[in-house]
């Protein structure tokens, strides 16, 4: 038997009522040692890219990194060249099933094709172990035996026959039922078919399937019988005996490929199993993850490494009617006396250290507008316990997570529309604005330098204080009630009331956009070193203009005036323009020609547009009110993936995005723009209308009524599409992780509650804030009720099992 026999891997079953929503999120990537495997034949003038993958499946990529030969700057260390730093952070949700996150390195030259230097693949039974840490994975080669990705279902079974001479045979049945997920072969959906071959001690016999036309997902439905003679005596014990012995030296290999026609066939994976498993069960049907050929674990040299800081979340969300406890009671913190006994406080309170526990509470308060006095309370108990007017709401609290987070969510066209333009000729102009005699080139001149600083300094700062007709209204409530508390409290300070919003508007919010734009998707890529400095001075100097004591008077209240009253007109579009390249169907089908063409599609707020070339004209211009439903579409329809229709008042435009992750959004963003529009379809058919029919229902008319229902799109602001019922389930998640510190916190209420003595600190409840004993335990043991009933509802309605057993 072979060593690489396959793992059993641990698979969720997820039952009726029980929904998976999964994310991954990663933050920066760096390259270490890279060179000496980076290039063809040469190192000079090389450039580099990542890429992120689903399985085989592109959904993002890094902008490209130009690495100088180290000779030609002998200024520079010789890290820069071999160590590239992409610095880019990627935040997406994952909108199908999946086996493995992918992170491959490309080396892009001059004259050569992209060609991959290595990869890491992190299974996704194996993410959680990685996730929310930095960790450094070496890369393994990339060949097309290694490319492997999907599943198949078998079924095998032991027969005993007796042939003509008296003697014992045993029968194998091999039972290849169906694959599914197997991969895209030059974009398109493979024609797979699968050789089965029972191996063992001088045998290798081998049976096909038949080719299986453009389908990632084969149903095979075909058996094949092997025979094996054995010499196995009459009696009993020693018939169970060699019985055993012949089934430990056979297994059964299953190998899928890409039937290439004229081209040669493609590698798609195999698995092994051994007919061992069959001694004590005569019949057995699992399914098993393809592996690469020979299991992939032969010894490579070293190609370097990669540095990856990948978060991954998955929650298996209950129906909405169970949330309803703990969702209550979360909403009723902002009414609770003391703030600090609310659920809410609780929750930040024992999650101190975990910056992401925050964001589902706002999110969660913020749906259901009570953010704001949440907000109120928690930032009136920070101040009691803040002793001086110049450090207010300069730590890491909960009420200033809070508020980040707030910022974050609501504050995102806001900043688009103060910022993107200047960021933009900043980044476009690429002025030198360095102003460090130790950091400075050869030629720079500092004084034109400072120049550049200060022009660049000036447009963003009065870009923040013009910006009064685009503060969210939101943002305005949480502001002016925090100028009211800072008032309260310093009354004798005239000043502190606009340190107190300038704390969070130019530190937190402002400077942080500045320096790293395209986290805020204020830029598609992290910007080059020399921009970044630039975007580091600027956002230097903005912090300190931002600092009360450094501003004047008349400055001081200009921001006043623009962040603390809401105005009168608040436009209620929200700005949205994305564009990306897709396939587009033509909508009159054609008898010669292509029928899908790649266009530049472009959605704002008013109107959709495909174009030619991205900065052309728009060959089609769509209004937004025109569309009546935006729906993904069948594989049937077209035999391609990813593929989504704008159904509007003519004919339906089909497009095909370039991966999952993008045809997911473009979706959302479509349907979120016309949600309100009066004509709004309740069916459309997920299938198209070919040779007369509808593919999916096999009506005959093209104006019959659809045959499914419409997705419903929630009446949401853009911004807040908040799924309340996942945030819920995250808290939930994040109470049960931190159980032993919830039971102490119920431990240190009791403990307060019957001591006598005189007030000392207790080291078991010092972490704790603990206003009022009694109302903060009768709130803990609610919550700890609440999580009960909660895990007996997923233990009821999910299971375990395993891939390879049945």
């Amino acid at each position: 038997m072979p060593h690489h026999e396959v793992v059993e891997i641990k698979k969720q079953i997820l039952k009726e009522g029980l929904t998976e929503h999964t994310s991954v999120e990663t933050l920066g990537c760096e390259g270490k040692n890279l060179g000496p495997c980076s290039g063809p034949n040469r190192q000079r003038d090389l450039c580099t890219f990542c890429t992120i993958s689903l399985d085989q499946e592109e959904v993002f990529r890094t902008k490209v990194l130009k690495m100088v030969f180290c000779a030609s700057l002998k200024r520079l260390p010789v890290w820069l060249f071999f160590s590239p730093f992409y610095g880019e952070d990627f935040y997406f949700e994952i909108p199908r099933p999946f086996q493995c996150l992918s992170f491959y390195v490309f080396a892009k030259g001059v004259f050569q094709r992209d060609l991959p230097v290595g990869k890491v693949s992190i299974r996704k039974e194996e993410l959680c172990k990685f996730s929310g840490k930095e960790h450094w994975f070496g890369l393994q080669p990339v060949d097309p035996n290694s490319e492997v990705q999907g599943k198949v279902h078998l079924e095998m079974r032991l027969n005993e026959l007796i042939i003509e001479n008296g003697s014992m045979c045993q029968q194998l049945l091999v039972r290849i039922i169906e694959c599914q997920g197997l991969p895209l072969i030059s974009g398109q959906n493979c024609d797979p078919y699968a050789t089965v071959s029972l191996v063992g001690p001088a045998r290798f016999d081998q049976k096909k399937t038949k080719v299986k036309k453009k389908t990632s997902d084969p149903q095979f439905e075909e058996t094949f019988y092997f025979e094996v003679y054995l010499q196995i005596s009459h009696s009993i014990r020693m018939c169970d005996l060699n019985l055993s012995l012949s089934l430990c030296v056979f297994f059964c290999r299953v190998d899928l490929w890409n039937n290439g026609n004229l081209a040669q066939d493609v590698f798609l994976g195999e698995t092994r199993v051994s007919v061992k498993i069959l001694r004590n069960d005569h019949i057995h049907r699992a399914w098993y993850l393809l592996q690469p050929k020979g299991n992939g674990k032969s010894k490579t040299d070293d190609l370097g490494s990669l540095r990856l800081n990948v978060t991954y979340t998955e929650d298996n969300v209950l129906p909405s009617a169970c949330y309803t406890p703990l969702r209550t009671l979360l909403l009723k913190s902002p009414d609770i006396k003391p703030i600090s006994a609310s659920a809410a406080h609780i929750l930040g309170d024992i999650c101190r250290e975990r910056y992401e526990a925050v964001l589902p509470v706002v999110r969660l308060l913020l749906h259901h507008s009570r953010l704001v006095s949440f907000v109120s309370a928690i930032a009136a108990l920070e101040l009691e316990n803040t002793q001086e007017a110049n450090t207010i709401f300069r730590g890491n609290s909960l009420a200033t997570r809070c508020i980040d987070d707030m910022m974050k969510i609501v504050g995102r066209s806001y900043l688009t529309v103060t910022l993107k333009p200047v960021l933009d000729e900043i980044c476009e102009s690429n002025k030198t604005c360095e102003i460090d005699p130790i950091k400075l080139k050869e030629g720079d001149n500092v004084e034109v330098n400072k120049e550049n600083l200060q022009g660049y300094v000036q447009k963003v700062f009065s870009s923040i204080t013009q910006s009064s007709s685009s503060c969210p209204p939101l943002m305005c409530d949480v502001f002016r009630s925090l100028r009211q508390l800072a008032s309260k409290r310093f009354p004798d300070d005239p000043h502190v009331q606009y340190s107190a919003v300038s704390s969070f508007v130019f530190l937190r919010f402002f400077a942080v956009a500045v320096l790293s734009p395209h986290t805020f998707q204020l830029r598609p890529h992290h910007p080059d070193l020399e921009v970044s400095r630039t975007l580091t001075l600027i956002s230097k100097t903005i912090q300190t203009l931002g600092s009360w004591g450094s501003l004047s008077k008349n400055k001081l209240v200009c921001i006043h005036v623009c962040l603390s009253y809401q105005p009168v007109n608040m436009p209620t579009n929200q700005f949205i323009n994305l564009p990306l390249e897709v396939q587009k169907r033509a909508q009159g089908r054609k008898r010669i020609g292509k029928n899908f063409k790649k266009r530049w599609l472009r959605v704002t707020n008013r109107e959709l547009s495909y174009h030619k070339h991205r900065g052309k004209e728009a060959l089609c211009i769509m209004p937004v009110k025109n569309i009546r439903a935006v729906e993904k579409l069948d594989l049937s329809a077209f035999n391609r993936k990813n593929m989504f229709q704008v159904l509007h008042s003519e004919k339906p435009l089909y497009v095909q995005a370039g991966n999952c992750v993008e045809a997911s959004e473009w979706v959302e963003v479509l349907s979120q723009v016309s949600r309100c529009n009066p004509d709004r379809l309740g069916t459309f058919h997920p299938s198209a209308y070919l040779a007369g029919a509808w593919l999916c229902c096999r009506s005959l008319s093209d104006s019959q009524p659809g045959c499914k229902p419409c997705t419903p799109t929630l009446l949401a602001n853009l911004q807040l599409d908040i799924d309340c019922d996942r945030e819920t389930e995250r808290i939930f998640s994040l109470f049960t992780s931190s159980y032993s510190k919830l039971q102490k916190m119920e431990d240190a209420c009791a403990s307060i509650a019957v001591y006598q003595g005189p007030p000392r600190e207790q080291d078991d409840y010092s972490l704790f804030t603990i206003q009022d004993s009694k109302e903060t335990f009768h709130t803990v043991r609610q919550i700890t009720h609440i999580l009960k009933e909660l895990q007996s509802e997923h233990d009821t309605r999910s299971g375990t099992a395993q891939y390879g057993s049945q």
